[in-house]
């Protein structure tokens, strides 16, 4: 499970499995666009650090372990935004939080939806990691640089540690 047994206190938020290191084959301005978009599109880090940044700040006065959750939370996402930084200047890109689509298109807090109420909120979450896994699982089974594959299963496997704990407290509440 997640969560501990009485959700009260806890929650585990991360697959205890270490990061591959960050390195890649060499340059390639195709995979940096993918890894900007995985660190400033929509369906992005930033995204999810923004979001449950958000939900910890406002689920705080009234559901304290549902807060430190999703702080907690936002803290991995961190790191997986870090991480896809650090794939997008190897592979020859300026990491900045923009996307390669239409140009370049800088990320925008309108990405988040903001809802209002608990379950929105968590169903809002739930929505935004099964987005991220169908994401990374399908560059993982597009991009041919094995390292950066190797970091998407690993970094898919928090994503899907993190749906878990969701849909838990999506029936908890």
């Amino acid at each position: 499970m997640a969560m501990n047994d009485n959700n009260i206190n806890t929650c585990r938020y991360r697959v205890d499995v270490p990061y591959p290191p960050v390195r890649v084959v060499g340059p390639n301005p195709v995979y940096a666009c993918e890894m900007l978009g995985n660190m400033g599109d929509a369906v992005s880090e930033m995204s999810d650090v923004t979001r449950y940044f958000y939900i910890s700040v406002v689920t705080k006065p009234q559901y304290s372990w549902i807060s430190a959750c999703f702080r907690d939370i936002s803290i991995v996402e961190m790191h997986h935004l870090n991480i896809f930084a650090e794939l997008a200047l190897l592979l020859g890109a300026d990491p900045r939080l923009w996307s390669c689509r239409d140009g370049m298109q800088w990320w925008s807090p309108s990405y988040i939806g903001y809802p209002h109420g608990l379950r929105p909120l968590i169903t809002e979450s739930i929505q935004a990691e099964e987005a991220a896994i169908r994401k990374y699982s399908h560059q993982a089974d597009t991009i041919c640089d094995r390292n950066i594959v190797a970091i998407l299963r690993r970094i898919i496997q928090d994503e899907m540690h993190h749906l878990q704990i969701f849909r838990e407290m999506y029936q908890q509440v």
